[in-house]
């Protein structure tokens, strides 16, 4: 079967047209031989969890590390119950580790120790029993919250002196959010405003667009595929539509070669990437659909409704500016100040603030 352009999950590369997976992440070779404790966050459908692993599997590969990704996605349920939410991330951990790591690098049976307790220690224990150095990328960090959330970062704010002979040789938190905005609900807000206790970590780092040169590069391999060419116009327009947003840009694609322009004999113009944005809009897919989530929050309205109306941004906290930058809302404009992310955004945007006051239910914490 033909490759396709992905618009669910990690991409693959035996299956997805994909440009090499770590290539818009800046270099990690120096945190991880310094055993840096960082930070990974980008918006969704940016790539990180598809980098992450392609990054994980080039590590154990040059047999150096024992590099994995794993996810803190089953302990959402569990906020207000840590031991809950440790043995079910164990749990995940351990069938991810049978998964994509040789026997020799599988974790011990993790420690019998009480709550609060198993994650560092079950880390000590794979440290102390693995032949490399242990690399462990958290992905899905900030889909923890409250006393899950602060068990689970002072765990590893615990084990880090002790790295790496007894803790993780190096490690990532990869989500949505730097650590200052994860979600927790102590001191009259719902979020942590600080690193701490997450202290540990040398760089908060993000995962860029693609520029207009990886998209033409992403969109040639259907055509050396299929022999189904994208003009330059074509290329560009969908560059200018979606500003890189690699969710965006494979939606384009897929919308066109699968539905509108299924013939591979005809080629992809400038009228079909205008066809298929108007279609994705109304459409109102997942992606876009769960910008709803995000504008819930009066610190992203208090943004986004100005920009949208012409208006000047009142007086504003650079961390709020920040914030609506790293979740890909808004970007820098080259001339300076603050605008809505791409054309494609600017048009969802205003339909989904109409609907979001009749909302009922929380979608962040689902």
């Amino acid at each position: 079967m033909p490759k396709w352009f992905n618009t669910a999950g990690p991409c693959r590369p035996d299956k997805h047209y994909m440009l090499p997976a770590t290539v818009r992440l800046p270099s990690l070779d120096r945190l991880i031989a310094q055993e840096s404790y960082f930070v990974i966050h980008a918006p969704r459908q940016t790539g990180k969890t598809t980098a992450m692993l392609a990054l994980a599997q080039q590590l154990t590969a040059s047999g150096h590390y024992a590099a994995i990704m794993v996810s803190a996605e089953v302990g959402q349920p569990f906020s207000h119950s840590p031991g809950k939410a440790e043995i079910a991330m164990l749990d995940a951990w351990r069938g991810a580790a049978q998964y994509d790591l040789p026997n020799e690098l599988h974790p011990p049976p993790w420690p019998d120790v009480g709550e609060g307790r198993r994650i560092g220690a079950a880390l000590q224990a794979w440290c102390n029993v693995c032949p490399r150095p242990l690399i462990l990328f958290i992905d899905e960090i900030d889909a923890l919250m409250d006393d899950a959330l602060i068990t689970v970062l002072r765990q590893l704010r615990d084990g880090y002196p002790r790295r790496p002979g007894n803790f993780p040789h190096s490690l990532a938190l990869i989500g949505l959010r730097d650590v200052r905005d994860y979600k927790v609900a102590s001191g009259g807000s719902n979020r942590l405003q600080t690193a701490s206790p997450f202290n540990i970590k040398v760089k908060s780092l993000t995962l860029r667009n693609f520029n207009q040169l990886e998209i033409t590069q992403l969109y040639q391999q259907h055509t050396a595929e299929t022999g189904q060419p994208f003009t330059s116009e074509a290329i560009k327009a969908a560059f200018e539509l979606t500003q890189g947003q690699p969710w965006l840009v494979n939606a384009l694609a897929k919308e066109i070669v699968e539905e509108l322009v299924p013939d591979n004999e005809q080629a992809i113009n400038i009228a079909h990437i205008y066809e298929a944005k108007e279609i994705l809009i109304q459409r109102q897919d997942t992606h876009l659909d769960s910008l709803a989530e995000r504008l819930r929050e009066d610190r992203v309205k208090a943004i986004i409704e100005p920009i949208l109306a012409g208006q000047s941004l009142p007086v504003i906290p650079n961390e709020d500016l920040q914030y609506v930058i790293d979740l890909g809302l808004c970007r820098l404009a080259n001339g300076g100040g603050i605008v809505i992310a791409n054309p494609i955004y600017r048009e969802v945007l205003p339909r989904v603030l109409a609907r979001v006051p009749q909302a009922g239910y929380d979608l962040d914490t689902m």
